[in-house]
C-alpha cells in the first residue's frame, strides 16, 4: 500500500485519512485506488455537468462508435475504459462480453454514469495517477486524452497497467483540432480589448509522429495512427456554441467573471460565425487522432526500459 501512497502524498491539496477497507486486507491495486480517490476528492476542482453532457453533448461518444470496432473487445477480457464519461462506451463494450472497468476524474460523471448503468463498475480516477500493475488486456480511451498535457504521465501509467500482449486503443484531439474556433477565441479578446488570461486554449492536440514517440518509447508498439477531420455539427442551432463553450470551457469562463464571459462568447458567436455557423447551426473543426498499439512481451518490456527512447 505505501507504494501507492508515496506519489499521492506529495501531490498539492492530498490529505491523508483513514480509508475504508485499507485495514481490512486490501489488496495493494485496491488500496491504490482508494488512495487516488482520496487526492481527487481532495484536490480536484474542475467537475463537469453530467446531464448537460448526455443531452447536448451525445456526439462524443456517438461519433466513436468505429472505435470500439477497432478494439474490438473479446468476451472474458478484461478491460479498462479511461475517461468513461457517463458510460455509454463502456456499456457498449461490456455488451461484446468483456469485463470492464470505467473511470474518469468527474465525480459528477461516474454518478451519472453508475445511475444509467449499474450493472457496470465505475470509479473516480485521475488519469495520471493509475495505479494499476498488469491488470488488464486492453485499456480504451475516446475524447479525454487532449484534456491532459501530462500525457507522458498517462501513457506510461497505460503501459503499466497493461498485461503483456495488451492493447491501447485511443481517440483524441489531434493536430489542428478546432483551430478556427481557437482563433475566434483570441480575435474575440483583442476585439474586445481584454487582456487575454491564461488558459484559453489549454488542450494538447498531438501530431501522430508526437504521440506515437512518446507511446513507443513506454514500450507500447503503434501498429496504427491516423489524423482525419470530423466537421461535427452542434446541437440547438444558434445556440449551439455558446452551450459547447459553457460546458467545455466553464472552469476558463470561471476566471474571467460572468460580465465578461458574456461578452466573450457574444464576440466569439460574430468572430467565427462566417466560417463555422453553417446551414443555421454551428459546425466545428474537429481533427481526431485515431491509434492503436499493442504492449510487448515481457522480454520485450525490459529491453524499452533498458534502452531509453532518443
Amino acid at each position: 500500500m505505501r507504494s501507492h501512497l508515496t506519489n499521492l502524498e506529495g501531490r498539492a491539496g492530498f490529505q491523508p485519512r483513514r480509508l475504508e477497507g485499507a485495514d481490512s486486507g486490501a489488496s495493494a491495486p485496491e488500496a491504490g485506488r482508494l488512495a487516488a480517490r482520496v487526492w481527487i476528492e481532495g484536490a480536484m476542482t474542475n467537475e463537469w455537468d453530467a446531464a448537460q453532457y448526455d443531452a447536448k453533448h451525445a456526439f462524443v461518444y456517438e461519433k466513436a462508435k468505429g472505435l470500439v470496432e477497432l478494439l474490438a473487445p473479446q468476451p472474458g477480457e478484461r478491460i479498462l475504459d479511461l475517461g468513461c464519461g457517463t458510460g455509454a462506451l463502456t456499456a457498449e463494450i461490456a455488451g461484446r462480453g468483456a469485463d470492464i472497468l470505467g473511470v474518469d476524474s468527474s465525480e459528477n460523471m461516474i454518478s451519472q454514469a453508475t445511475k444509467k448503468f449499474p450493472a457496470l463498475k465505475f470509479e473516480a480516477l485521475d488519469a495520471k495517477e493509475l495505479p494499476f500493475r498488469a491488470e488488464f488486456d486492453a485499456v480504451f480511451s475516446n475524447a479525454v486524452l487532449h484534456w491532459i498535457p501530462e500525457a507522458e504521465q498517462v501513457i506510461a501509467g497505460v503501459a503499466r497497467a497493461l498485461r503483456p500482449g495488451g492493447r491501447f486503443v485511443a481517440e483524441l484531439g489531434g493536430k489542428g483540432n478546432i483551430q478556427r474556433l481557437v482563433a475566434g477565441f483570441h480575435r474575440a479578446f483583442s476585439a474586445l480589448g481584454i487582456r487575454e488570461p491564461d488558459g484559453v486554449s489549454p488542450w494538447f492536440y498531438p501530431s501522430v509522429a508526437e504521440y506515437s514517440g512518446l507511446l513507443e518509447k513506454h514500450g507500447l508498439e503503434v501498429r496504427s495512427a491516423s489524423l482525419f477531420d470530423r466537421p461535427t455539427v452542434l446541437e440547438d442551432g444558434e445556440s449551439g456554441l455558446r452551450n459547447w463553450i459553457r460546458h467545455f470551457r466553464h472552469s476558463f469562463l470561471e476566471k474571467i467573471g460572468e460580465p465578461n464571459a458574456l461578452r466573450w462568447i457574444e464576440e466569439v458567436e460574430r468572430q467565427c460565425r462566417s466560417e463555422l455557423f453553417k446551414n443555421g447551426s454551428w459546425e466545428l473543426d474537429y481533427r481526431r487522432l485515431r491509434i492503436a498499439t499493442w504492449k510487448g512481451a515481457a522480454d520485450e518490456c525490459r529491453c524499452y526500459q533498458e534502452q531509453p527512447f532518443t
